[in-house]
């Protein structure tokens, strides 16, 4: 079966939200690789991982706040 590929421009506010959604995701793999550690040293290592992941998903919220309202706009249009 010959499958077509279907050519997809995303959007800025697209890149952006893919974009924040991988790097709240490596903050968590990371945060995971260090709680599995179970050292009592890293426990500044596990303040700043929260700290990293707090950013990471407000980016990302911010993001798809943005993409919401690029699309309700797109959609008013038509």
């Amino acid at each position: 079966m010959n499958k077509q590929a279907t050519v997809f421009q995303m959007t800025r506010s697209e890149q952006e939200t893919e974009n924040e959604a991988n790097r709240l995701t490596t903050q968590v793999e990371a945060a995971l690789a260090t709680v599995a550690l179970r050292s009592p040293e890293e426990a500044d290592s596990l303040e700043s991982a929260a700290d990293r992941i707090e950013r990471a998903a407000r980016d990302l919220a911010t993001a798809l706040r943005g993409l919401a309202q690029e699309r309700k706009a797109t959609k008013d249009q038509s």
